[in-house]
């Protein structure tokens, strides 16, 4: 689990992004709920929480985030109005918010892409994504830009470089615990 969330979540973790996403096979982490417990317990007073958004049959959607800075990035006047087209509404607080979030994942009609204002992704690139339906973007990496090159090409590398420290750590034998001092 340190390996999958230090390949996925680093950039969460660590307080560069917001919020990270992470599939997690349910034949490989069965137990994903129990054990998420120690990964509350050890890193919550850092304001970094571990959220099931959805479950299938074979997978689980796990959610990584820092509470505080993503209130204040969905507060923002763009973003606020952009999750109002989705039924989000700008005084209900976070938990709601995330709840609506985790019922369009897991219902019918398509990923919901504001996802991508939750993940900290510009909103100029989720509204491009969204109008475009993912073509015709003008750069791909960790998101599909269509606002901000320069903006978003530095900030991959800034992930990139994130995530290979914090793996090769884990792959060093630290556990992520140790990695982000909640031991």
């Amino acid at each position: 689990m340190d390996h999958l969330l230090a390949t996925h979540c680093a950039p969460a973790l660590a307080g560069i992004k917001p919020a990270s996403l992470v599939s997690c096979q349910r034949s490989r982490f069965p137990q994903l709920p129990q054990l998420l417990d120690e990964y509350r317990r050890a890193f919550g007073p850092k304001d970094i929480h571990f959220q099931i958004l959805c479950t299938c049959s074979e997978r689980y959607l796990l959610l990584v985030y820092r509470q505080t800075m993503l209130e204040d990035c969905l507060a923002g006047e763009e973003a606020a109005r952009l999750l109002e087209q989705f039924g989000y509404r700008r005084e209900e607080p976070l938990e709601a918010k995330l709840d609506r979030l985790a019922r369009r994942a897991a219902g019918q009609g398509g990923f919901p892409h504001e996802i991508g204002l939750f993940l900290g992704y510009p909103v100029e690139d989720v509204k491009g994504f969204i109008r475009y339906g993912g073509a015709g973007c003008k750069l791909c990496g960790c998101w599909k830009v269509y606002g901000d090159v320069e903006h978003a090409a530095s900030q991959f590398a800034r992930i990139a470089r994130v995530c290979r420290a914090c793996v090769r750590r884990v792959e060093q034998g630290e556990t992520l615990f140790e990695v982000f001092a909640v031991a």
